[in-house]
């Protein structure tokens, strides 16, 4: 007789993995299925976030980032390094040794709840009276598990050009760009978005001569325009990435040890550019290949997203489905909410999500954060508004850390006061995000961040005099 389960969650990422074990929490018998192996071709949970995507990311970005600290910014604390050496691999295996950490960690959070992991490729079979039957294929190995519920949380893979397939070896995707070996003398990266940024802020500080092409006709268009506008400043004069906007990608070409790109910019101008390593950045599709048997009619629309409602239920009995694979933002914490609130509504529970307070990072140097609404945003709306906004350059705190790049922005109802959007570019702006989504969530005013007590030397200060500057009575300003 085939296992049979209350809850299978099909995907261990991060919307899954915390599916599964709020479901275990709420008492149903719950298994997690998940396909990912790493390098050496053993079962790994955490999904692309753990594995290939999020944490590895980060733990480069942080190696490169101190680099970059011995080369250009110890000597101003009076710490004189002589014959600075850093190496690639060391860095690497680092990274590796985060992953490997965290995603065990994980194989100990199933244990400890008792939930049941099943390495192989999930597939949706069809109903069997009021079961969901799901076959799970491992090479030679195909089980046929049963369930009542079904929850959906199988990620995301990254889009393709169709001139230039990745390999990882000349033109890479997000894992190919974690594990370059060694320092290519010119990088390019097709992609001006989160990975493009972050992957090519690594590699430029390590060496790399960087040059990111962008189809959009401008520069982080779902930002705020004037966290873009810094931050275009910023990558561009102090960093020094070249960054092209408004092109139209042509042939790409793949030589022995190189990758030509040929592109047109907006007034038709064409280029032709040689790379060592080519990165493709251009997004991500959501990753519902051969996930159910066509006879199951799971729910699809044109883009390939799982139609859900706005509790993640999908027009299918007990079927349900999170993270990047349905609607909204491409991000790791939404999924992780997405999965809890989905357990508890299999509990009968009735748990709230505020899509509308889901908070945006960009882990470069210095980071970008955000939640709520963009000025430009308000402006097409015809929402009348109030804005403070406080520069991190005279922050007691940012100067201790030689961190004065950027600023908070504010944005307020001018008729209740009520928090509308708040905007960051600067040092730790992913950790001072979150006082604005606290604030957010609970309908705060800019007047009550400007009452409250902020410690003094922080960088949350700037939080407080962005609020202050919203009612036009900043302190320090």
């Amino acid at each position: 007789m085939s296992q049979s389960f209350d809850v299978i969650v099909i995907g261990a990422g991060p919307g899954g993995y915390v599916a599964a074990i709020r479901a275990a929490q709420l008492g149903f018998n719950t298994a997690c299925i998940d396909e990912f192996k790493n390098k050496e071709g053993k079962a790994s949970l955490g999904g692309t976030c753990l594995n290939v995507g999020c944490i590895p990311s980060k733990a480069l970005l942080e190696s490169s980032e101190n680099v970059e600290r011995v080369e250009h910014k110890f000597a101003s604390h009076g710490i004189t390094v002589e014959g600075m050496k850093f190496d690639v691999g060391t860095m690497l295996a680092r990274k590796e040794g985060i992953v490997s950490k965290l995603t065990q960690g994980i194989g100990y959070l199933f244990k400890k709840n008792k939930v049941a992991s099943l390495h192989g490729h999930g597939k949706i079979l069809g109903r069997n009276g009021d079961k969901w039957q799901v076959e799970v294929t491992d090479g030679d190995k195909v089980e046929v598990v049963e369930t009542t519920h079904i929850i959906l949380a199988t990620g995301s893979t990254p889009r393709q050009l169709p001139q230039a397939p990745v390999d990882n070896v000349l033109v890479l995707d997000n894992e190919g760009a974690l594990s370059i070996p060694a320092v290519p003398k010119r990088l390019g990266v097709i992609g001006a978005g989160v990975i493009g940024l972050e992957m090519g802020s690594v590699w430029k500080r390590l060496g790399s001569e960087v040059t990111i092409l962008e189809g959009a006709p401008g520069f982080l268009l779902a930002a705020d325009e004037a966290i873009a506008k810094e931050a275009h400043k910023i990558f561009t004069k102090d960093l020094g990435l070249i960054i092209k906007t408004s092109l139209k990608i042509g042939n790409i070409t793949k030589g022995e040890n190189d990758v030509t790109v040929e592109y047109t910019d907006a007034e038709g101008n064409a280029f032709t550019e040689v790379f060592d390593k080519l990165i493709v950045s251009i997004g991500r599709l959501p990753n519902t290949w051969n996930l159910a048997a066509e006879s199951v009619g799971l729910p699809l629309d044109e883009r390939g997203y799982v139609i859900v409602d706005g509790d993640c239920r999908t027009s299918l009995p007990n079927l349900w489905a999170v993270g990047d694979v349905v609607r909204g933002p491409m991000l790791a914490h939404k999924a992780s909410e997405e999965g809890v609130a989905v357990a508890e509504r299999i509990a009968g529970q009735h748990p709230h999500i505020d899509f509308n307070n889901v908070p945006w990072v960009i882990y470069t140097s210095p980071e970008m954060a955000w939640v709520g609404k963009t000025e430009q945003a308000l402006k097409a709306e015809g929402v009348e508004y109030k804005k403070g906004q406080f520069p991190f350059g005279p922050n007691g705190r940012a100067l201790g850390l030689g961190e004065t790049a950027g600023f908070v922005k504010m944005l307020a109802c001018a008729k209740t006061d009520r928090i509308l959007g708040v905007h960051i570019i600067g040092p730790f702006a992913s950790e001072l995000i979150t006082e604005a989504v606290v604030a957010m969530e609970f309908n705060a005013s800019a007047e009550d961040i400007a009452r409250i007590v902020h410690a003094h030397p922080s960088l949350a200060e700037a939080m407080h005099e962005a609020a202050l500057g919203c009612d036009k009575r900043g302190l320090h300003s």
